[in-house]
């Protein structure tokens, strides 16, 4: 191999990443690191319910304009969001036109708000991981799996608290992305970083 051709090698990324520039970014710099503010992990749980039927990459694509459509995810001016304004949002091209999945965004304000008068929504979300990260060694992508316990007992504690749009496999896709559990197989190159960065 050339200076040349070494010097413009990708980097080994995990199966499911794309060539696509945005996608590897968020491989690269997002997908897995543990997240801990409150905020971000509502807008991150909020953003892979809008991916139910369809693919992350779609979601990723739209996320800015998620972010401009809900106040970036700011829950107490979400939950002022009236009926004009759900009409208003089922017009926007930028995002899903999907009026369950908008509402759900609202419905989902209200139970983040009722959790955080009794705790931090991070202690919330981190106790089905035992405030830890899970850190895996999967060797292919096809050992990852779907759904887990943790996935499922966080399913049913959020559909219990109000959430909708949160079932196993969703909450699964938000364990992986938030850094809950390493999913990173072990020949990709973000992964040891990821498990220095794993919460212990």
């Amino acid at each position: 191999m050339s200076e040349i051709d070494s010097a413009v090698q990708e980097p080994t990324r995990c199966g499911w990443v794309s060539s696509h520039p945005l996608y590897q970014q968020y491989h690269d710099t997002q997908w897995g690191r543990p997240v801990l503010n409150d905020q971000e992990l509502f807008a991150k749980l909020c953003l892979d319910g809008q991916q139910a039927g369809l693919s992350w990459f779609t979601i990723l694509q739209k996320q800015k304009n998620y972010e401009k459509a809900f106040f970036n995810f700011d829950p107490h001016k979400i939950i002022r969001l009236t009926e004009k304004d759900v009409e208003a949002l089922l017009q926007n091209p930028g995002i899903v036109r999907n009026r369950l999945k908008v509402n759900s965004i609202i419905r989902n304000a209200k139970a983040y708000l009722a959790i955080k008068e009794k705790q931090t929504f991070c202690d919330f979300i981190w106790q089905f991981t035992n405030h830890k990260s899970i850190v895996n060694q999967w060797q292919r992508l096809d050992q990852l799996p779907v759904t887990t316990l943790e996935s499922d007992a966080m399913s049913k504690a959020l559909k219990k608290a109000g959430f909708n749009f949160v079932g196993s496999t969703i909450c699964y896709a938000f364990m992986q992305a938030v850094g809950m559990v390493n999913d990173h197989t072990v020949d990709c190159h973000c992964y040891d970083e990821v498990v220095k960065l794993a919460r212990r």
